[in-house]
């Protein structure tokens, strides 16, 4: 390895995650602030501190994860949800012009598969796919060892012809995304035993064998399975990643995904592919951004 060393950072809707990291993947440091919502220019000085905190003449590169659809070819984030950032700002540029360092970006979903195909779950694995399921569902693909640079907003594929309402700001219905998040389970759940009921509590009722609970993770299962289904049949990855918080429900919801891969999958893909649970964590989409900062330096 060259020494070299960059600052990853992952943007969300709730918290700004950035640390340095080195061409091994390694967190050499790492800061959490709370992410500001008030305004476009605050949140762009909230990014500012990040970086600045971390900044030192060996930072090579910057990279950022945002939680958005990302034209490359104009640096601009589009259609931002959950965060005042829109496509009016060349925001690659800008934080370029304001460090004085190439900067890369990259949707934060995107971003934690290439880190899961580098230093993860599908380290060994030349394709694969991965699925983050938390408030939304996110998702990213790597084939043939390179980064699919498309929006690959997996969440939102149709799986359900006129099916339910999709989540926050999207006007779509019957999409992957509000049938397999944590939202999702938490609806679910009160809706059969109560307000008080969240996606949480309903993986430990399922643990403790309420039988319920674990039909309501079953079906969201078997809906998650539909998705990667229609991802295997396009992509045929190796390996599909389930990560994000809500990957807690773990097999209720990843054996039932299989049993339906195994069914839709094309040509045999549907039984040779596996399905895993992410290992990197909360750290996926910062190792993730800072692989895209190496990128720029190739």
């Amino acid at each position: 390895m060259d020494g070299k060393r960059v600052i990853g950072v992952d943007l969300g809707g709730t918290k700004i995650l950035a640390g340095i990291v080195d061409r091994d993947g390694r967190l050499e440091r790492h800061r959490e602030n709370p992410t500001p919502v008030s305004s476009q220019e605050d949140l762009l000085a909230g990014l500012d501190r990040a970086v600045e905190e971390l900044l030192d003449d060996e930072i090579a590169a910057l990279g950022f994860g945002l939680p958005s659809p990302i034209d490359q070819r104009s640096g601009r984030a589009q259609q931002a949800v959950n965060i005042p950032l829109d496509a009016t700002i060349d925001f690659r540029a800008r934080m370029s012009e304001r460090f004085g360092l190439p900067v890369g970006i990259e949707n934060d979903a995107n971003s934690a598969a290439y880190a899961e195909f580098h230093f993860g779950a599908a380290r060994e694995a030349n394709s694969m796919v991965m699925l983050t399921l938390g408030t939304g569902c996110g998702g990213g693909a790597v084939i043939d060892g390179k980064l699919f640079r498309g929006w690959a907003e997996f969440g939102h594929m149709v799986i359900v012809y006129d099916g339910i309402p999709c989540q926050g700001t999207c006007t779509g219905r019957g999409h992957l995304e509000p049938y397999v998040t944590g939202v999702a389970a938490t609806k679910l759940a009160q809706a059969e035993f109560g307000p008080a009921v969240d996606a949480h509590r309903l993986v430990r009722l399922a643990d403790e064998g309420e039988p319920r609970a674990i039909s309501i993770l079953d079906g969201i299962g078997r809906h998650l399975g539909a998705g990667i289904g229609s991802l295997v049949n396009i992509f045929n990855p190796e390996l599909v990643v389930i990560g994000g918080g809500f990957a807690a429900a773990g097999d209720f919801i990843l054996d039932p995904a299989r049993e339906i891969v195994a069914r839709e999958g094309l040509a045999g893909a549907g039984e040779r592919v596996r399905i895993v649970r992410a290992e990197l964590g909360t750290s996926a989409g910062l190792i993730g951004a800072a692989l895209v900062a190496f990128d720029t330096l190739a």
